[in-house]
């Protein structure tokens, strides 16, 4: 089964390839489908409306069955924030640096136990007949006090899980297997029934 994938994040694009590509379906881009597909604004207050947003607009604009995500760190000290601004939590978006840099900053004085925070992940599936549903992943850990590993993007770097590593220290097997992407994914392949 073929799919268009609205995103322009590449490390974001080779996961959910990583992750879908043995279950047989096929995952191509707007731009390898000869699709021109420009970011859309995400106005919804939710992940879910925010995935459905852009699911829906490279649908229209192309026909195919289509898949959005959208995808955040929710930390429990802070409210749920960054929420769905996590990408762009310092202001600019996709700077991964940064955005850890501020989060840390605002947990600075925050006690080890009242770290909480979980990676959630939306995704919103439109079928070629217009039908369409969304499922929600989610992968539960705290915040640390530093940059641990060089895998991953994003917050992995300071998501640590109960095994003391953080999300950057797994191996793409492992973090496939674990995070909020990877549950996701797995819920909407059992809706897709393969």
């Amino acid at each position: 089964m073929k799919f268009i994938i609205a995103t322009h994040n590449q490390k974001k694009l080779l996961e959910l390839r990583r992750i879908l590509s043995p279950l047989g379906m096929e995952v191509l881009t707007a731009e390898e489908a000869g699709i021109n597909f420009d970011d859309v604004e995400e106005t919804g207050t939710t992940f879910e409306e925010n995935a459905q947003i852009k699911a829906l607009a490279l649908f229209d604009g192309s026909g195919f069955g289509t898949i959005a995500d959208d995808s955040g760190l929710c930390v429990d000290a802070l409210d749920g924030a960054p929420g769905i601004y996590s990408a762009r939590y310092s202001g600019e978006h996709g700077n991964d640096a940064e955005n850890i840099e501020l989060l840390l900053k605002n947990m600075a004085d925050v006690p080890d136990s009242e770290r909480t925070a979980r990676f959630v992940c939306a995704v919103c599936c439109v079928m070629p007949d217009g039908k369409q549903f969304t499922v929600r992943g989610e992968c539960e850990g705290k915040i640390g006090y530093e940059c641990l590993g060089d895998g991953g993007f994003g917050y992995d770097p300071i998501f640590m899980l109960s095994d003391g590593r953080s999300m950057a220290q797994l191996s793409k097997d492992e973090k496939d297997a674990i995070s909020h992407r990877g549950n996701a994914l797995e819920k909407l392949v059992e809706r897709l029934e393969f």
